[in-house]
């Protein structure tokens, strides 16, 4: 599956120089001329792109996590996380899936491949995993406790809409699709097997 990554509304010159080096962001900055010919320093955060999973079962299940992490409010949301090194965003899909599910999937399909924060460069691709079944124990990081959620279509969209839910990306296309004639209908042809 050839993705192509999604270009950041913000455009950050090849100039820009890194500032700092963090551990998930780096801070590039550069001179910027304004509309009064004056120039002032601009800046965008840099991390490492992301993968988010839903997955769905041959019983149309759809599996959704129930996460703690030190530091943060527990959450609901996707199967997901960073890319690793030279991984590709349906890579990084399978094995996030693989690592906090303990499932595998027949097929993924790409729903969405945003850059949602124009101050970061950023990508999140949010993919469809359908087919999904459990073949071994989850892998967690030392920072995850995930429980899993298997929920029918209804139950689903209300989750996603919820205030806890983490991956805002999901629920904004959600709740727009929602919105249309024939909305919900659009949805469950989305995510159906």
């Amino acid at each position: 599956m050839d993705i192509q990554r999604p270009i950041s509304s913000q455009f950050m010159p090849e100039n820009a120089k890194k500032a700092f080096s963090g551990v998930i962001f780096d801070v590039y900055q550069w001179e910027q001329k304004l509309y009064d010919g004056s120039t002032e320093t601009f800046e965008k955060l840099k991390r490492v792109d992301t993968v988010m999973t839903v997955p769905i079962t041959d019983e149309g299940k759809f599996i959704l996590t129930k996460q703690e992490q030190p530091g943060k409010d527990m959450f609901i949301g996707l199967a997901g996380g960073r890319l690793e090194q030279e991984e590709s965003p349906v890579e990084g899909a399978k094995r996030e899936l693989l690592e906090e599910t303990g499932m595998v999937a027949s097929s993924f399909e790409l729903i969405s491949a945003i850059q949602p924060i124009s101050k970061i460069d950023w990508a999140v691709y949010t993919f469809i995993a359908k087919g999904c079944k459990r073949v071994q124990d989850l892998e967690l990081d030392a920072g995850e406790k995930i429980d899993l959620l298997e929920l029918d279509f209804d139950e689903f969209i209300d989750h996603v809409c919820h205030e806890n839910f983490a991956d805002i990306e999901l629920s904004l296309m959600v709740l727009r699709t929602i919105r249309k004639p024939n909305g919900v209908s659009l949805l469950r042809e989305k995510f159906s097997n």
